[in-house]
């Protein structure tokens, strides 16, 4: 079982950080198909996080993608919101059916990943900051980082184009992830003896993904594996 974990965190942060993406969504998923307990799970995705979010960021900072114009409105409420999200504790089963409807909201931002406008606008300041707080809520709550909805929202409303977008998204995902584990943290958190295993295959997909997202590398195949796996697990955790 372990190693069969390892290796779908190892192609789940090649896809995730060839975008901007953390992957917890992703590594929530498989961890719920090996039926790992919900504080562990919660814990280690966003430990991944912290890994494949930076790695991802750094190579699309280097890049020359990062406007911190776009990314700091969503910061400034997501980061206290994530660490309030991590320190309540919410209902196994409610859990369950939260994490499998985001799971399968990640198929179809995967499988349908919009293009977003020719034209850059300007940001809206009140709703940058509105959805900031909420994705922070969510991020601590249920272990993700938030860049799986912030990303389509950015391009959708044509805030940001493609690479600035991976780019915002993946640090806005490394700050929501060290709050919500923070957040957990000052609850006691519970650690898998997995993790360091976890992150080693967590970094090495990460450093292969990042330098293949900035290099426009496709890999259909291994989109919509994941997207299956999401699909199923998301369907596996709201009925059971």
């Amino acid at each position: 079982m372990e190693t069969s974990l390892l290796i779908a965190v190892f192609f789940i942060a090649i896809l995730y950080a060839s975008v901007g993406h953390g992957g917890a969504s992703g590594y929530l998923a498989v961890m719920a198909l090996f039926a790992m307990d919900p504080v562990m799970m919660k814990s280690s995705a966003l430990t991944l996080n912290l890994f494949v979010a930076g790695i991802s960021f750094y190579a699309f900072y280097k890049a020359g993608y990062f406007n911190p114009r776009l990314w700091w409105p969503f910061a400034l409420t997501s980061v206290p919101f994530a660490f309030l999200g991590g320190t309540m504790n919410v209902n196994p089963r409610i859990y369950k059916v939260i994490l499998g409807i985001f799971l399968i909201f990640a198929v179809f931002r995967i499988v349908f990943r919009p293009k977003g406008s020719n034209e850059i606008t300007k940001i809206h300041l009140p709703l940058a900051l509105f959805t900031g707080a909420v994705l922070g809520i969510f991020s601590g709550m249920i272990g993700i980082g938030g860049g799986i909805i912030l990303s389509p929202l950015i391009l959708l409303l044509g805030w940001g184009n493609i690479k600035e977008t991976a780019a915002t998204s993946a640090l806005f995902i490394l700050v929501n992830s060290v709050a919500g584990l923070a957040g957990l943290i000052s609850q006691g958190a519970t650690f898998s003896p997995l993790i360091p295993f976890l992150a080693g295959a967590g970094i090495l997909g990460g450093l292969i993904g990042a330098r293949m997202g900035s290099m426009k590398v496709s890999f259909v195949q291994l989109k919509y594996l994941l997207s299956f796996v999401l699909l199923f697990a998301g369907i596996k955790l709201i009925l059971f």
